[in-house]
């Protein structure tokens, strides 16, 4: 799941994008509402984990602003501000969820896995083709009732593949929507996950390459 945070304070950033990743997330990071709109112009994100007191402003302002206009992305929102008032204007201004600073790391993981759980909760929890199943609440994948050890990126891209299964995902839909902002777009990462998910999957194959487009997850013959 791929989230996005828009802190000001750099070191703070890094704790929080550091410990959201070791958690399993993808993170993009945004100091300012500039920069975090250009992310979610390109990206689809389950979750936003928002600073309150940004440099153009108090964030509740564009938070409410946006609720108005139909925005629905799932807001946790970070902030000093602590009094029970202050709580309840972030709520109002449409925060899901208001967690104070200081605040504990493992805490603030939970509390974005939930809020990232109910962005999924129109997908299936179990994701399947052909013998292949996927158990998105368990994050378990299993061929033939035998479960398999996939690395965090492969689950990622096993995911994106099952979500999308019969059509053609390109590698540049999967670099986007399986790696974040730090990764670097060498010209073979993405065969190279792709490779060794099939390795793992063994046979009869599932991921077709369909030259010059990308990769299709069927049970179907390749074309």
């Amino acid at each position: 799941m791929r989230v996005l945070l828009v802190e000001d304070e750099p070191d703070l950033r890094a704790i929080i994008g550091s410990g959201l990743r070791e958690a399993g997330f993808f993170v993009d990071q945004a100091g300012d509402w500039p920069t975090a709109d250009e992310l979610l112009a390109r990206n689809a994100y389950a979750c936003v984990v928002l600073d309150r007191l940004l440099p153009h402003g108090d964030s509740l302002d564009e938070l409410q602003d946006r609720r108005r206009r139909g925005w629905s992305l799932p807001v946790l929102c970070l902030t000093a501000l602590h009094t029970l008032d202050d709580r309840l204007a972030g709520f109002e201004s449409g925060a899901d969820d208001y967690l104070v600073k200081p605040f504990a790391l493992p805490e603030l993981v939970m509390r974005v896995r939930s809020l990232a759980r109910r962005a999924q909760q129109r997908t299936p929890v179990f994701l399947r083709c052909a013998d292949l199943e996927l158990d998105l609440a368990r994050r378990e994948v299993r061929r033939a009732g035998v479960l398999l050890s996939l690395s965090p990126k492969e689950l990622a891209v096993l995911h994106h593949l099952l979500a999308g299964t019969d059509r053609v995902v390109t590698k540049g839909e999967l670099f986007s929507h399986c790696w974040d902002e730090f990764a670097e777009p060498s010209s073979n990462v993405v065969e190279a996950v792709v490779a060794g998910l099939r390795r793992k999957l063994g046979g009869p194959p599932l991921i077709h390459t369909v030259w010059g487009q990308g990769f299709r997850l069927t049970e179907a013959p390749a074309r």
